[in-house]
């Protein structure tokens, strides 16, 4: 089968596409014919040696690529539910050589879903990574109600405009956002009250008494955000972990996310995106032997929503 590999961490030319064999399913895992994989920002941290790849333990070389929409071809074992020919999508192998680069990846059955059924495989495939971040951002660690103000930093992005979604869906009384003017028009079509220009207005200007702020971009913008909270409010972030001295200092609550794959978050993911709560945003897809195209797009940080691998074209 084709996989894209990377022999040592580095730029854009160390994404090698050669023909290596098949894997082989083992017990509790499936083996899935690949139709799409979703790219994101920290496979391009990951190709470059920085981000959390001190906690990749393969060997190299190995896969990249942890988004993965296709069909289950074989099962080891009782295959945990799936059977050949079941469309499924996930978040699988994470944090660990995910493997998704390719034509077939194996992987736990328990973190596989099904597949979305108003969805192909690439826009499925742009779901898993960031919908299971906004969905444990929004829901686990800010325990988001409804009638609660929110703020969402980045909000075109792939994590943000999903959190977009959901809040809606939550019952958020107002969701603010930043973006570039740009995405002003889609992001109120998708459910933002009050966008800001980051690039000609300070947020922290403009808003206040917020529940909740979550932050997809850190640094500068994540130290400004601790003013924007009202008393108990809660600032979530799936960058830099925040300083708690910070948060005790504004009397609010921080946590940091780290993303885990979850099969029953998807299952629910599933069901919000067939019943039209959330639809995701495809920015451009590239064929797998364009891998380097699409990280060099992914680096620029300039994409609204996600970029996709056809591995089936």
């Amino acid at each position: 089968m084709k996989a894209v590999l990377i022999y040592e961490y580095g730029g854009l030319d160390v994404l090698k596409c050669e023909d290596i064999p098949r894997p082989e399913p083992g017990q509790g895992e499936v083996l899935i014919k690949v139709h799409a994989a979703g790219v994101n920002p920290s496979d391009a941290k990951i190709r470059e040696g920085k981000a959390f790849a001190g906690m990749i333990t393969d060997p190299f070389p190995y896969t990249l690529g942890w988004d993965v929409s296709g069909v289950v071809v074989e099962t080891g074992g009782d295959g945990g539910g799936f059977k050949p020919g079941d469309a499924v999508y996930g978040l699988v192998n994470f944090p660990y050589g995910g493997g998704a680069y390719a034509e077939y990846v194996k992987a736990p059955a328990c973190q596989l879903a099904r597949k979305p059924a108003l969805l192909d495989h690439i826009q499925s495939a742009s779901l898993p990574l960031v919908s299971l971040t906004a969905w444990q951002a929004l829901f686990e660690a800010a325990e988001l109600k409804k009638g609660e103000r929110i703020l969402i930093h980045a909000a075109a992005g792939g994590v943000g405009h999903i959190a977009v979604q959901l809040a809606r869906w939550k019952g958020a009384a107002l969701i603010s956002a930043t973006g570039a003017p740009r995405d002003e028009d889609y992001l109120t079509f998708i459910g933002v009250d009050e966008f800001i220009d980051f690039r000609s207005q300070r947020f922290e200007e403009v808003i206040h008494d917020m529940d909740v702020v979550l932050d997809c971009v850190g640094g500068e913008t994540q130290e400004r955000s601790w003013q924007v909270l009202k008393k108990g409010g809660r600032l979530v972030t799936i960058m830099e972990e925040p300083l708690e001295c910070r948060a005790m200092e504004y009397g609010v609550s921080s946590a940091r996310v780290f993303v885990r794959p979850d099969a029953g978050a998807l299952e629910e993911i599933r069901r919000c995106v067939d019943k039209g709560i959330i639809v995701p945003f495809v920015f451009s897809v590239f064929p797998l032997e364009m891998v380097e195209e699409a990280h060099e797009l992914v680096e620029m940080g300039q994409a609204r929503g996600k970029i996709v691998l056809n591995v089936e074209c």
